[in-house]
């Protein structure tokens, strides 16, 4: 079983790298260092209390399953960074290109994964036509933290999980 798990952080490790340094552009960095703030407590917040708020009534109610989502997202995203206290990359893999101030937390899952696809699920639930949009959105946050060398593949694979999974249950209410 140990081999299996070594070999499974080998192929992870390969990964990340290809993301993190081979597809480094100049360009590139600039926009998903932007992009990748989208996906963080400040702005996920401010936008569900938003529509909430600013909303016509049918948004609202959207808007509420989405802050509900992403309220009770955050819980297990803290509980596993504590259960499984994985170091990010940069602090492991020493040849990490990092282009934004490093964290201090834990690695494992993104929690700027989890939460950008706890808010966007519901409206891809109930909207479908903004399925497109909502998904290139999240996905491009996701990469970005593998981009940016805070994130592993897994983390933000655990992360789209958590969020999915968080805004398919706010859904149903």
């Amino acid at each position: 079983m140990t081999k299996v798990i070594g070999w499974l952080y080998e192929q992870e490790c390969f990964i990340f790298r290809l993301v993190n340094k081979r597809f480094q552009h100049s360009f590139l960095t600039f926009l998903l260092s932007k992009l990748t703030h989208l996906g963080g407590s400040r702005f996920m917040v401010a936008a569900t209390l938003s529509v909430c708020f600013l909303a016509p009534s049918f948004g609202k109610a959207i808007g509420y399953q989405s802050a509900a989502a992403l309220a009770a997202s955050h819980i297990p995203v803290q509980l596993l960074k504590r259960k499984y206290p994985r170091n990010r990359p940069y602090t492991v893999l020493p040849d990490t290109k990092i282009e934004v101030a490093p964290l201090k937390d834990y690695s494992f899952p993104s929690g700027h994964t989890t939460a950008v696809f706890s808010v966007v699920t519901p409206f891809i639930i109930s909207i479908p036509s903004l399925s497109t949009p909502f998904l290139i959105l999240a996905f491009a946050v996701a990469f970005s933290r593998i981009y940016l060398g805070h994130h592993y593949p897994s983390d933000v694979v655990a992360g789209m999980i958590l969020g999915t999974a968080f805004g398919i249950l706010a859904s149903s209410f």
